[in-house]
Protein backbone atom coordinates (compact mmCIF):
# COMPACT_ATOMS: atom_id res chain seq x y z
CA UNK A 1 0.00 0.00 0.00
CA UNK A 2 0.76 3.39 -0.40
CA UNK A 3 -0.25 7.13 0.35
CA UNK A 4 0.16 10.42 -1.05
CA UNK A 5 -0.12 14.02 0.28
CA UNK A 6 0.64 17.84 -0.31
CA UNK A 7 2.81 20.40 0.98
CA UNK A 8 3.40 24.05 -0.13
CA UNK A 9 5.65 26.86 1.08
CA UNK A 10 6.91 30.40 -0.70
CA UNK A 11 10.05 30.90 -1.71
CA UNK A 12 12.06 34.57 -1.81
CA UNK A 13 12.31 33.88 -6.05
CA UNK A 14 10.81 33.53 -9.11
CA UNK A 15 9.08 30.26 -10.22
CA UNK A 16 11.79 31.44 -13.14
CA UNK A 17 14.41 31.28 -10.48
CA UNK A 18 13.28 27.84 -8.54
CA UNK A 19 12.53 26.23 -11.40
CA UNK A 20 16.50 26.09 -12.81
CA UNK A 21 18.00 25.57 -9.52
CA UNK A 22 15.82 22.41 -9.14
CA UNK A 23 17.35 20.96 -12.66
CA UNK A 24 20.36 22.26 -12.35
CA UNK A 25 23.22 20.07 -10.66
CA UNK A 26 25.51 22.49 -9.10
CA UNK A 27 22.59 25.03 -7.80
CA UNK A 28 20.35 21.87 -6.60
CA UNK A 29 23.64 21.06 -3.91
CA UNK A 30 24.06 25.00 -3.36
CA UNK A 31 19.94 24.94 -2.17
CA UNK A 32 20.16 22.07 -0.19
CA UNK A 33 23.95 21.45 1.01
CA UNK A 34 23.75 17.85 -0.23
CA UNK A 35 25.08 16.11 -3.42
CA UNK A 36 23.34 16.49 -6.75
CA UNK A 37 23.53 15.08 -9.96
CA UNK A 38 20.84 16.12 -12.37
CA UNK A 39 20.41 15.28 -16.53
CA UNK A 40 17.98 18.49 -16.76
CA UNK A 41 15.69 17.02 -19.80
CA UNK A 42 12.56 14.61 -19.79
CA UNK A 43 13.72 10.94 -19.71
CA UNK A 44 16.98 12.12 -17.72
CA UNK A 45 18.38 10.21 -14.36
CA UNK A 46 19.45 12.48 -11.21
CA UNK A 47 20.18 11.62 -7.56
CA UNK A 48 19.95 14.27 -5.08
CA UNK A 49 20.66 14.26 -1.13
CA UNK A 50 24.22 12.35 -1.95
CA UNK A 51 22.59 9.01 -3.80
CA UNK A 52 20.02 8.89 -0.75
CA UNK A 53 16.89 10.21 -3.53
CA UNK A 54 17.06 8.60 -7.39
CA UNK A 55 14.63 8.98 -9.83
CA UNK A 56 13.94 9.92 -13.80
CA UNK A 57 12.37 13.35 -15.13
CA UNK A 58 8.80 12.36 -16.07
CA UNK A 59 7.51 15.96 -17.15
CA UNK A 60 8.55 19.33 -17.64
CA UNK A 61 6.87 22.88 -18.20
CA UNK A 62 9.25 25.35 -17.80
CA UNK A 63 9.01 27.59 -15.09
CA UNK A 64 5.65 25.99 -13.98
CA UNK A 65 6.16 22.20 -13.43
CA UNK A 66 8.33 19.41 -12.91
CA UNK A 67 7.12 15.81 -12.80
CA UNK A 68 9.89 13.08 -11.20
CA UNK A 69 9.85 9.49 -10.39
CA UNK A 70 11.45 9.35 -6.73
CA UNK A 71 12.94 6.91 -4.32
CA UNK A 72 15.00 6.62 -1.66
CA UNK A 73 17.79 4.30 -0.58
CA UNK A 74 15.07 3.26 2.32
CA UNK A 75 12.46 1.95 -0.59
CA UNK A 76 12.31 -1.70 -0.72
CA UNK A 77 13.23 -3.61 -4.04
CA UNK A 78 9.21 -4.55 -4.12
CA UNK A 79 8.32 -0.92 -3.86
CA UNK A 80 8.21 0.95 -7.34
CA UNK A 81 8.78 4.45 -7.72
CA UNK A 82 6.73 7.32 -6.04
CA UNK A 83 6.00 10.30 -7.80
CA UNK A 84 6.83 13.98 -7.21
CA UNK A 85 5.00 16.99 -8.73
CA UNK A 86 6.77 20.50 -7.78
CA UNK A 87 4.29 22.79 -9.15
CA UNK A 88 5.29 26.55 -9.46
CA UNK A 89 3.17 29.62 -9.22
CA UNK A 90 3.92 33.44 -8.52
CA UNK A 91 3.21 34.95 -5.63
CA UNK A 92 3.52 38.05 -3.60
CA UNK A 93 7.04 37.81 -2.45
CA UNK A 94 8.47 35.18 -4.63
CA UNK A 95 7.12 31.53 -5.80
CA UNK A 96 4.65 29.66 -4.43
CA UNK A 97 5.87 25.55 -4.55
CA UNK A 98 3.21 23.19 -4.31
CA UNK A 99 4.49 19.80 -4.09
CA UNK A 100 2.25 16.34 -4.16
CA UNK A 101 4.24 13.48 -3.37
CA UNK A 102 2.48 10.30 -4.20
CA UNK A 103 2.76 6.56 -4.23
CA UNK A 104 5.16 6.81 -1.26
CA UNK A 105 4.89 3.61 0.74
CA UNK A 106 2.83 3.27 3.59
CA UNK A 107 5.01 3.59 6.95
CA UNK A 108 7.46 5.92 5.49
CA UNK A 109 6.06 9.26 6.89
CA UNK A 110 8.89 11.13 7.52
CA UNK A 111 8.76 12.68 3.98
CA UNK A 112 5.64 14.12 4.81
CA UNK A 113 5.88 15.02 8.37
CA UNK A 114 9.32 17.42 8.33
CA UNK A 115 11.67 15.82 5.75
CA UNK A 116 10.58 17.54 2.68
CA UNK A 117 10.57 20.96 4.69
CA UNK A 118 13.71 20.24 6.78
CA UNK A 119 15.21 19.07 3.94
CA UNK A 120 14.24 21.06 0.90
CA UNK A 121 12.20 24.12 2.33
CA UNK A 122 14.02 25.28 4.43
CA UNK A 123 17.25 25.13 2.78
CA UNK A 124 15.98 26.64 -0.18
CA UNK A 125 14.53 29.40 1.23
CA UNK A 126 18.35 30.33 2.71
CA UNK A 127 19.26 29.68 -0.35
CA UNK A 128 17.18 32.52 -2.39
CA UNK A 129 17.17 34.71 0.30
CA UNK A 130 21.34 35.03 0.09
CA UNK A 131 21.37 35.25 -3.52
CA UNK A 132 18.58 38.00 -3.34
CA UNK A 133 20.75 39.96 -0.82
CA UNK A 134 23.92 39.05 -3.02
CA UNK A 135 22.32 40.52 -6.18
CA UNK A 136 21.68 43.63 -4.78
CA UNK A 137 23.33 46.79 -5.98
CA UNK A 138 26.68 48.07 -4.92
CA UNK A 139 26.25 50.87 -2.32
CA UNK A 140 22.46 49.47 -1.21
CA UNK A 141 22.12 48.32 2.33
CA UNK A 142 18.98 45.74 2.86
CA UNK A 143 16.01 47.53 4.17
CA UNK A 144 15.36 46.35 8.05
CA UNK A 145 11.81 46.11 9.35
Amino acid sequence: MTYDFKLSCTLPASPEAVYDAWLDSASHTAMTGAGAKINNRVGGAYSAWDGYITGKTVELIPSKRIVQSWRTTQFGDNHPDSTIVVELAPAKTGARLTLTHSGVPDGQTSYEKGGWQDNYFAPMKVYFARRKTQRRPAGKTPRTV
